[in-house]
Parts: structure tokens; sequence; C-alpha cells
């Protein structure tokens, strides 16, 4: 297996398009499609080897399908929007391809991202001898497999899981999203939610905040938000009694954030305009600076990992297992900011395991039921190196005790 198509020609997708052309030994034969030809037409000038580009309009199944027949795929990535996950997997099961994405689905009228719509085509998948590896971009994606490694080779149980992500980065722009802005906004908006003792418990979003202290980066406030792997992550690693997922925002961020949501511009439902039917926050995407535009000024670093507890030979243990990114090392070597580059980098190693066999099976997977040590070396190659510490007593105090 060497032919991919990719769909999606954003900051992420531009990323995966890009690393593809700089990895022909596996990759053969390189197709990305989006909706907006001329994104793809950029992606395919930058890029360090041949690829060919189409227009697909991928909330239509029937311009997947009719793109897959066309390009005939081993695998398609699929670096669209949430919405069109559907969709695309409909198109890969139609045809007989291979599927992975990076972020589960959602409803475009309700700000809610579940697994749910997309477990059920586990039999449908595994029926046709294909298949389909859910969350490979880096938080849903790297975290849930550092998670899959600690389980592996670091304790007997995991206790708690922290996933910790702060952007400690600046862009210069006075409010810029670092993904697509419309599924940023959603997500910070929506109620937060973590899990401990067996149950959901929500919260008020961005109410409950505390100090953490990030490798290469130091303390910094960070909010308790609902992220998908969370869900998976309850149902794959074993003993887990409490997992949260945490954020840093700037308090430019959240001052800009809330005058937005209070003159109702973050509202996902339509309103009449000039007797025009819009929704605000679709509006408000189109006022704010495309993500894939900010890499040429972003300085800074990202720092992403996840903090677990638990017990090892009988004694309590705890790790902390990370990444640091580089904004302008990104910024040089693809023209992508960290964000984009860390979410771009998991998905093309994830379609690696699939193309060399290393990943394999037949129906819907999330990452952590597939084996961690080759996607972590290669990852490690691809540009996103992993470190692993012990945590000596009282490190990460706050949030221990929040």
């Amino acid at each position: 297996m060497d032919n991919i198509l990719i769909i999606g020609a954003g900051a992420a997708g531009s990323v995966v398009a890009k690393k593809c052309a700089m990895n022909r030994d596996v990759f053969k034969k390189i197709h990305l499609a989006s909706r907006t030809l001329s994104k793809c037409e950029q992606v395919q000038k930058e890029c360090k080897s041949d690829i060919t580009v189409s227009q697909v309009d991928a909330d239509e199944t029937a311009q997947v399908v009719k793109l897959i027949e066309a390009q005939k795929p081993d695998l398609v990535i699929n670096m669209a929007l949430p919405y069109q996950d559907l969709t695309i997997m409909d198109a890969c099961l139609a045809v007989g391809a291979h599927y992975l994405d990076t972020a589960n689905y959602e409803p475009k009228d309700e700000a809610k991202f579940s697994y749910k719509w997309q477990w059920p085509y586990h039999d449908r998948f595994r029926e046709k001898g294909l298949m389909a590896v859910l969350g490979c971009g880096f938080d849903p994606g790297v975290s849930n497999i550092y998670c899959a490694y600690a389980q592996n080779n670091l304790f007997d149980e995991i206790h708690t899981i922290d996933i910790v992500d702060c952007n400690d980065g600046s862009h210069g722009k006075a409010f810029a999203t670092n993904f697509n802005p419309e599924i940023n906004i959603r997500e910070v908006t929506q109620r937060g939610r973590y899990w401990k003792a067996g149950q959901w418990i929500e919260i008020d979003p961005l109410s409950i905040a505390c100090m953490i202290d990030y490798p290469q980066v130091g303390p910094r406030k960070s909010y308790l938000i609902y992220h998908e792997e969370e869900e998976s992550l309850v149902k794959n690693i074993r003993g887990l009694k409490q997992i949260r997922f945490w954020m840093t925002f700037s308090d430019n961020y959240i001052k800009h954030l809330d005058v937005l949501q209070n003159v109702g511009m973050t509202r996902i439902d339509p309103v009449m305009f000039n007797g025009v039917e819009i929704i605000p926050l679709q509006f408000l995407k189109a006022l704010l600076p495309e993500p894939s535009s900010l890499a040429a000024n972003y300085t800074g670093k990202t720092s992403i990992g996840c903090i677990l507890r638990g017990v090892k030979n009988g004694k309590p243990a705890a790790h902390i297992i990370y990444n640091v990114c580089d904004h302008a090392e990104c910024s040089r070597e693809l023209n992508a900011q960290a964000v984009s580059y860390t979410t771009g980098v998991p998905a093309v190693t994830g379609a690696m395991m699939i193309l060399k066999g290393l990943w394999s099976g037949k129906g819907v997977f999330n990452v952590e039921q597939l084996p961690p040590e080759p996607f972590l070396d290669e990852v490690a190659r691809q540009g996103l190196p992993w470190h692993v510490e012990a945590l000596a007593e009282g490190a990460q105090k706050e949030l221990a005790t929040v």
C-alpha cells in the first residue's frame, strides 16, 4: 500500500500533504482535495515533491465516492472539518478504502463532539475488511498513545490522567485561533466535563482553573475543558479513576471570547440579517485570520503532554510524557505554526503505520488500541520527539489537589 488521498487543505491538512511529500519511500502517490481548489494548488507549489490536486465538496458523499473511485487510494486521510467525518467514512465503505482522521464527528447544529456517531461503524468496516483509525492528531492522538505507552511500560495500573496542553506562543494578532475558528470556539464555549469515579461531571465553561508547570515553558494558568480523547481513554485504560483535560488561554483570548459571547457572535443558530439567514459564528470565522496565515510571525512553543499517576510493583508511581514544539522551527520547515504541525505530523505517522502494516485490523479503532511503540519511534523521526520524566513527590502540587 502506498497511495493516499488527503481531504482538506487547511493549516493542518497542508502539513500532512507537505510531510507526506517528504516521505516518498512510503507515500508513492499523493492526492490532495479540498472544497477550495486554490488552497490545494498553493500547497502543491510548496511541496518538496510532486502531488496532484482536485476540488471536492466533502459534505457530499457522492462527490467523495467519485473522487475515491478516480484516485483509488489505499488510505483516505480526513483533514476536513469534523462535520464531514461521516460522509467521508461512508464513501470509504462504498468504494473500499482505509480511513484515518484527527477529530471526532460533530453535528453542525449542536456544539457537541462524541464518538457515539463513529463507533457504530465498526461492524461495517470489519465486514468490508477495512480499517478506520479515529483521532490521530496530537490531542486526541499522541496524547492517547502516550497513555497506551504508559500502560504498557510504566504502570501496572493508571489511576489518574491529566492531559495538559499549553500554547505559549505569540502570533501578534489581537485575536486569532490556531485552528479552524468555528471548531475552536465551539470547543471552548461548550460546558466542561471530566470523568471521576465512574461518572461524567459537567461544569460551566472555563469555571475551573489552576497553575500547571509545563516542561520548557513553566507555570501557566490552565482551564479544565472537555476533550474527546477522554471518552475513549475511559474505555481503554485499565484501573482509571479520573481523567481531565487542561488547556491554557491567555487573558487577552478570554477577554475577547467573553465579549464575543456577550454580543451573540458565538451563536451557532441562524439569525436573519438584511433578509438573509446567517450563522453568527460562521460570519465571525470569515472575519478572523486564517490559522495558516499565522506561521510567519509566530514565536514561542507548545508544550503538550500527559501527567499520569498510578501504581507500579505495588508502589505509587507518577510520570509526565510530553512534547515541546517550537513555532519558528515549524515555520522554517513547512511554513506552518506549531499547533497545525503537531496535528498534521501525527496523522502522517499514523498513515505510515497503516501503509507499513504496523497498525492493522478490521473495524474502527482509537489509537490507544494500537501498538504505541512503533508510532512513537516514527513520530519522533518526523519532528515530534517525546520525553518521559518521573515526577518527584509533590510535583504539580496544585494540579493534584484541584
